[in-house]
């Protein structure tokens, strides 16, 4: 059965967003890919592993919450 309620991230995953959101200048909302990688690996409160970076940038972007455009991640909606 289909719902219309938005699907929800694993915790550690929304806190990524948050990292992301948190690095990104207001006027300039992307980023390149390894820009976002380095973000989330040098933070404290995310795994520091480079493929749990790349994960979560994929769940990111598979979920709306990133989105890519001629190679930069943007982010979907600074205010969630």
């Amino acid at each position: 059965m289909w719902s219309n309620e938005p699907r929800t991230l694993p915790d550690w995953i929304e806190d990524a967003y948050q990292i992301l959101v948190a690095g990104t200048p207001d006027q300039q909302p992307n980023l390149s890919h390894e820009q976002a990688q380095d973000l989330l690996l040098a933070a404290e409160e995310f795994p520091a592993e480079p493929a749990d970076a790349e994960y979560a940038i994929e769940r990111l972007l598979d979920s709306g919450w990133l989105y890519a455009v001629d190679g930069e991640l943007r982010i979907t909606d600074p205010e969630r």
